[in-house]
């Protein structure tokens, strides 16, 4: 998997685990869902995400690793 999939993992599981606490135990668990939201639409704009860098300090791959520009002189 590369680190795109990962990231949808793990936001995925993250907002459902905190919806299901939120039924469950406390309604409090809901903010931890509005902050992984917030967290998804600031990356969007931002193009940095917190946990993207957690997990290429892990050693997970991007999908579409950066390559240099070749300029046509």
């Amino acid at each position: 998997m590369n680190i795109e999939r990962y990231l949808r993992l793990i936001a995925g599981s993250f907002v459902l685990l905190s919806v299901t606490l939120g039924y469950l135990v406390s309604p409090w668990f809901l903010a931890f869902t509005a902050f992984v939201g917030l967290n998804l639409v600031q990356s969007a704009f931002t193009n940095w995400c917190p946990m993207m860098t957690i997990l290429r300090k892990a050693g997970v791959r991007d999908a579409f690793p950066e390559q240099p520009v070749e300029r046509i002189a």
